[in-house]
């Protein structure tokens, strides 16, 4: 893997779309309290899917949110990656579910990007699985809107839908969907959404296809100050949860690492690592479609099984990838950034940037696909250009983080989970 990655400047990374809590916790990563999933007093069902899961006790952000939220608060929650966001609403909307003989949409979660929504649908399959009645949709593009069209009738109408933007508000502009019935409306990993103009337009034409009484939750690992004006004008009185100082990049567990190179050295070093360390899946993230396409190839020709994804792909092979990703039928994914916010895939511990980001945000969602949920991860950064030199040093200033060079040997027990 000596050959140089060639540098294709070209803008085809197509990425679909995407008051101060003075209670908020400023607690460790992972809170481990005495109660259990079971003191929230929800339904029996619900309970059963939590075992299933092999869920025991709430993290921080779960123990700090699911009260609240069961109470039809609105609430906007900023924690960082890996914190079971993505429970809190699935199981406090699930929890709240009433008059499921009507066919109508009770539920509305929007998402950024096509995985995303995918990912929260499944969740969403996985937790109601005792609830027979409960029906599930998803809808974004790529799929054929005649195939959304087909199961928004009254023997297969979801209570609850999850979708990407432009493609709910696609559904309800030529009047296939009806929101007159959602009672809790949600917004996942909301400043991608509320951040950009366009988007925020289509998040504001589905808003206001729904009622005004009804609970309204937003959710990130991410929230900068002046997205959160912007949010609560979505809201009532919203209660604020900051689960740690948002300057704080707080990923307990996770150990970070750069290592300081030229661009002709990634691949002989990639190489090296993948070689030297232990992992269960590691997630490689490059900055343009073609670099990771060629980046893939070369991996392959060096015997690492290593599979792709990438927005220029069609939607139903990215699904595909990410279907057979998280169920270990690979254990090496090269991605772009398309993959490094909000995906979930419990047993990747370790995240290699060959290219590191453009911006210091993006960095903390690509490192948080390692170490979920309290387990130990390992991020290494490749550091090539003087560019790369300015994020990092961004990352470590503005999230008062420090990320050593990688030392040549290190002890696995530090970043590999134990069984």
């Amino acid at each position: 893997m000596a050959e140089d990655l060639v540098d294709y400047d070209e803008g085809d990374d197509v990425v679909e779309e995407e008051k101060e809590d003075t209670s908020a916790a400023k607690a460790h990563y992972v809170g481990i309290h005495a109660s259990g999933f079971k003191d929230f007093v929800l339904k029996p069902e619900l309970l059963r899917a939590i075992v299933d899961c092999g869920f025991e006790h709430p993290s921080e952000v779960q123990h700090e949110t699911i009260p609240q939220s069961l109470l039809g608060m609105d609430v906007i929650c900023q924690a960082k990656s890996g914190m079971g966001k993505t429970a809190v609403f699935v199981l406090t909307t699930l929890q709240q579910l009433v008059g499921l003989e009507v066919p109508e949409a009770k539920v509305v979660v929007l998402a950024h990007t096509r995985e995303l929504a995918f990912q929260i649908a499944d969740e969403y399959t996985r937790f109601s699985k005792y609830m027979e009645d409960v029906r599930i949709g998803v809808f974004y593009g790529g799929v054929p809107i005649r195939e959304n069209k087909a199961i928004l009738t009254p023997e297969k109408h979801p209570h609850v839908i999850v979708g990407t933007p432009g493609r709910m508000l696609a559904l309800i502009s030529d009047g296939s969907l009806k929101l007159d019935g959602v009672k809790h409306f949600v917004l996942d990993e909301c400043d991608r959404m509320l951040a950009e103009l366009d988007m925020r337009r289509q998040v504001q034409g589905i808003f206001k296809a729904t009622p005004h009484d009804k609970q309204v939750m937003m959710f990130s690992a991410t929230l900068p100050k002046d997205v959160r004006p912007v949010c609560k004008i979505f809201m009532e009185d919203p209660m604020e949860i900051y689960v740690d100082d948002e300057s704080k990049l707080t990923l307990h567990g996770l150990q970070q690492y750069y290592v300081k190179l030229e661009e002709k050295e990634k691949n002989r070093k990639l190489n090296a690592l993948l070689d030297a360390l232990e992992f269960n899946q590691v997630v490689i993230f490059v900055s343009k479609v073609r670099r990771a396409i060629e980046l893939c190839r070369l991996l392959k020709e060096c015997n690492f099984p290593a599979t792709v994804v990438h927005g220029g792909m069609k939607q139903s092979r990215r699904i595909e990838v990410y279907k057979d990703f998280k169920n270990m039928k690979s254990r090496i994914l090269v991605a772009t950034d398309l993959f490094g916010r909000g995906i979930d895939i419990e047993r990747v511990n370790i995240v290699i940037n060959y290219d590191l980001p453009e911006i210091s945000d993006q960095y903390l969602h690509r490192v948080g696909r390692a170490g979920r949920f309290g387990t130990k991860g390992l991020a290494v950064s490749f550091c090539a250009t003087e560019e790369d030199e300015r994020i990092l040093a961004d990352v470590q200033s503005r999230f008062e983080v420090d990320i050593p060079v990688l030392p040549d040997e290190m002890d696995v027990t530090s970043y590999m989970p134990t069984a």
